[in-house]
């Protein structure tokens, strides 16, 4: 056995004295709002019958931060994201809270994207939406990417749709990014000669370094993630898990990330929105 494959082998572990998700809890967050995290896989799924929100898979004690918002770590960050709502930026001086008077006026956006955009001819993102708000219509600073103000305003608006089923559109003019993303999904990279169904697919239920391992799902999107104590975005976790792989990765924001983020997205759909979620 070449060092190589015994190294990628030694990723995936038997369970032994490591805590353990209730798999069987059900997700209902402040006694209200709930939560959908398993449900029958879209028809577009090949090899799973199943999906499952990565909250599933989570300790207890991890599980139990996600069901009360004055647990969430993540809602600090909404918060402050509801401050950048309602300031007035740019040359336009206009704020969000100008032209969508409130974020529940967003309620449905998260549990669509990323999707067509018809305008600009492409596959947007949330945060594509965003810096085009911000540019177009208040003559303000694009963010960055992964910028914080950018991670508050995505958990902000995904908060709004939690509950809601993801539904992202695959069909028409999308089809062919999600082509896209679906052949980097399945491609092997790094030395580890790893791709994402390696983990997600083949080998979610196993341990992978001492961490029960998900399907992946993005529905969560962006993540408190304890192990950074900060917000996580998609594009993020899909740079750590390419340079996991000892490969050199795409940028964030890069048009590879966005097909493999509607892919991804599209596994998912029938799970409620869960943003801002907490993850290991």
């Amino acid at each position: 056995m070449t060092y190589k494959i015994a190294y990628a082998m030694a990723f995936f572990i038997a369970a032994g004295t490591v805590a353990q998700a209730d798999e069987s809890a059900n997700l209902v967050i402040n006694e209200e709002i709930e939560m959908v995290t398993r449900t029958t896989a879209a028809e577009h799924l090949e090899f799973l019958s199943e999906v499952r929100s990565g909250w599933t898979f989570r300790t207890k004690e991890t599980q139990s931060l996600q069901m009360d918002d004055f647990e969430n770590p993540g809602m600090i960050y909404v918060d402050s994201a509801i401050d950048s709502w309602n300031a007035v930026e740019g040359t336009a001086g206009e704020s969000c809270a100008a032209c969508h008077d409130d974020p529940e006026s967003l309620v449905g956006f998260r549990a669509t994207t990323p999707k067509w955009n018809a305008e600009a001819g492409a596959v947007w993102t949330q945060e594509m939406y965003v810096n085009n708000c911000r540019t177009e219509r208040m003559g303000a600073e694009e963010w960055g990417w992964n910028s914080q103000d950018m991670r508050n305003m995505t958990a902000l608006i995904a908060s709004v749709s939690r509950g809601l089923p993801m539904n992202v559109p695959i069909d028409g003019p999308a089809q062919e990014t999600w082509e896209q993303g679906k052949d980097i999904y399945y491609t092997r990279y790094g030395q580890l000669e790893l791709s994402c169904a390696n983990c997600h697919e083949d080998n979610y239920d196993n341990l992978i370094r001492a961490d029960h391992l998900s399907q992946g799902q993005t529905n969560g999107f962006p993540v408190y993630r304890l192990k950074q104590a900060n917000l996580v975005s998609t594009h993020n976790r899909f740079r750590g898990c390419i340079r996991d792989t000892r490969a050199e990765t795409y940028s964030i924001g890069s048009p590879e990330f966005i097909a493999l983020e509607l892919y991804v997205a599209s596994r998912g759909n029938g799970l409620s929105v869960e943003g801002p979620s907490v993850r290991n």
